[in-house]
């Protein structure tokens, strides 16, 4: 065998072995880059729902505080301000979804599903941490959810949750006695959860990485072109 065409031998597959690893680490920094895009617009719709709830309060509740007094309104609840924020968002955006996902909720809307728990119970356990970040397969596709948790800590809020004869008549009068009571200081009692489809910016680093391998794949066969012409 000639000492050119082992040469060209080693260098094929020098290349080859080459263009495999940079494939793994451009699919990965693509893979990694579009799930911090999720993350990103899961944290700017979180911030969006906190600031709502407390624009309800400093703002909203206190211009309704003797209105209040006669009868519930539910306008001046910060989780129900920020899910109709969320609503209107899901009109033109109905995949993204945002909810405050509680273990005894007084609004039945509110209460946590199987997976939902599994989060609220995971601060539960762990009071230390702030955030959680998952990924779960749905019937529309892969989601990214954020969640932090829910802990009471005012004790202003325990007026309307620590016992029914504690809480407003006009509460207890819209929502019944059953449920949203018993709950304690510092507890975290659910959790605020942000849903963000993951679908369009994997498509998108998909087809970026597709592209490249095309063009890589094209720029090598080029090379070894113009390698046997020399030869």
């Amino acid at each position: 065998m000639k000492l050119t065409l082992k040469f060209n031998i080693a260098l094929i597959i020098a290349m080859v072995v080459g263009a495999f690893i940079v494939s793994l680490f451009a699919n990965k920094l693509l893979q990694d880059n579009a799930r911090e895009e999720v993350l990103e617009e899961a944290r700017i719709m979180m911030q969006s729902a906190i600031a709502v709830r407390k624009y309800t309060v400093k703002e909203i509740r206190p211009l309704l505080a003797m209105q209040q007094q006669r009868s519930f309104i539910k306008q001046t609840v910060p989780a129900y301000a920020a899910r109709q924020y969320i609503s209107t968002v899901r009109k033109e955006y109905p995949d993204y979804n945002y909810k405050e996902a509680t273990l005894n909720p007084t609004n039945p809307a509110d209460r946590a599903t199987d997976w939902e728990t599994d989060v609220i119970n995971y601060f539960r356990g762990n009071d230390s941490v702030k955030e959680k970040v998952g990924e779960r397969i749905t019937e529309t596709g892969k989601m990214l959810y954020l969640g932090v948790p829910i802990k009471i800590t005012n004790k202003a809020c325990l007026a309307c949750h620590s016992t029914p004869d504690e809480a407003p008549s006009t509460m207890i009068k819209a929502y019944g006695n059953a449920n949203g009571f018993g709950w304690q200081h510092n507890e975290v009692v659910g959790a605020q959860i942000v849903s963000v489809p993951m679908s369009l910016p994997l498509d998108r680093a998909n087809q970026t990485y597709t592209t490249f391998m095309l063009s890589l794949i094209c720029l090598l066969y080029t090379s070894d072109a113009a390698d046997e012409e020399d030869s």
